[in-house]
């Protein structure tokens, strides 16, 4: 076993490119001939000095035996990998032949007789093991939303879809960037499998590229997407939850026009800033999502994100004070929208006869005795937290607690 470099060129891109592959040598009578095992592709890196290594561990794992030396990390995981895909790929051994029935005796069909076969339980090893219950969790959702014929629709090929299916389910399984869910896809999930895609051997480019697509067609994604949803949960359209947030860059972020300075929800001004809008539904289903310049004044967004949602009449608009200016209050009710949200005013207003009224009634004989009973009640369990430590009898405790509060006059 052997891995050969071969130079390619692609004449429609006039582009010259090395592909590799893994390669045995087969003896058949007095020839010798050489046979493909796997196509490494393109993006192979490992240095030309370790591939004897590598195809000697893979030799090894396929014969199930132990390595003599502890390998690196890089030729153990390439091993592991292109092993399971050969053991993947080899053909499946031919059922043992089943002898012919004497004659007069009734005849047994193959899949009736019984096959055992002793197994070494501690010679077992587990080869690049993966999770798949979230994955068929994942891929059962995208099918009841009708993702993959909405992403068909517009322009999606097969594997941009896979990637959006790894870039979704990667999310849900193990939240986190571009770069660690391209890690995730391909060490330690098994969504490649459920798919037909190999993930191992996806750039990390290509779920970059993605979500570029994602992002372009996000308004006719995110109307499709809801409507599925109100369809499969049948959701009335009648609570609108409003807010924004910003996040910020750590570089300079020179090439995204709306990245820019401002106040930073997470303390980090010094860093330029991009604003995340979203407007939700009742039960927390995303309706549209914007993205703005991180200085914009959250006030100035509220009539661009409403606008087309075509919520009925009279349905709730629910927003933080930072929103609702007199403008956007006036806007909402000229559109015949209802509001909630905290008022902006810091002190507490009230109608000077309803103060004088309130003040008249805290005063009042009955208000004068529910808070003396309360005190009243409040003094004798003190009382008799203090009795209790010196005299343990309970009637002893009632008559010492009643000698205290007559000494008291209370």
């Amino acid at each position: 076993m052997f891995i050969r470099k071969t130079a390619t060129r692609n004449k429609s891109a006039n582009e010259s490119y090395f592909t590799f592959r893994l390669v045995t040598s087969e003896r058949t009578g007095k020839q010798v001939r050489q046979i493909t095992l796997l196509n490494l592709g393109r993006q192979f890196d490992l240095p030309q000095d370790d591939w004897p290594r590598l195809c000697a561990r893979i030799e090894a794992l396929l014969a199930g035996q132990a390595g003599m030396l502890r390998e690196s990390e890089v030729i153990e995981t390439l091993a592991q990998r292109y092993a399971a895909r050969l053991i993947v790929a080899a053909p499946e051994p031919a059922p043992p032949a089943v002898p012919s029935a004497p004659s007069g005796s009734p005849a047994k069909s193959a899949a009736s007789d019984p096959v055992f076969a002793e197994v070494d339980v501690t010679s077992l090893q587990l080869i690049q093991p993966r999770s798949a219950g979230v994955e068929a969790a994942g891929l059962a959702a995208m099918d009841w939303l009708g993702i993959d014929p909405i992403l068909t629709d517009l322009g999606f090929n097969g594997i941009q879809r896979a990637a959006v299916a790894g870039s979704l389910i990667g999310r849900m399984a193990a939240p986190g960037s571009e770069l660690a869910t391209w890690r995730w896809l391909g060490e330690r999930s098994a969504l490649g499998e459920l798919l037909g895609v190999n993930f191992d051997t996806m750039p990390l480019m290509q779920l970059y590229r993605t979500s570029d697509l994602l992002i372009r067609h996000r308004d006719k994604i995110e109307e499709a997407l809801f409507g599925r949803i109100q369809d499969l949960f049948g959701l009335p359209v009648t609570v609108t939850l409003y807010d924004l947030t910003n996040t910020y860059f750590e570089g300079t972020a020179a090439g995204m026009p709306k990245a820019a300075r401002g106040r930073s929800k997470e303390k980090r001004s010094d860093c330029p800033l991009v604003t995340l809008g979203l407007v939700l539904d009742a039960s927390g289903f995303v309706r549209r999502s914007k993205m703005f310049a991180g200085n914009v004044a959250e006030c100035t967004t509220l009539e661009d994100m409403l606008k087309g949602l075509t919520a009925p009449k009279g349905a709730l608009v629910i927003m933080d004070a930072g929103i609702a200016t007199e403008a956007n209050i006036a806007w909402l009710k000229k559109q015949e929208y209802r509001y909630l949200v905290v008022s902006r005013e810091r002190g507490r207003q009230f109608d000077p006869d309803q103060e004088a009224l309130a003040t008249e009634l805290a005063m009042s004989e009955g208000a004068i005795k529910v808070a003396a009973h309360r005190l009243r009640r409040r003094y004798r369990e003190l009382l008799r937290r203090e009795v209790a430590q010196t005299v343990t009898d309970a009637a002893e405790v009632d008559d010492e607690i009643q000698r205290l509060f007559e000494a008291l006059g209370a």
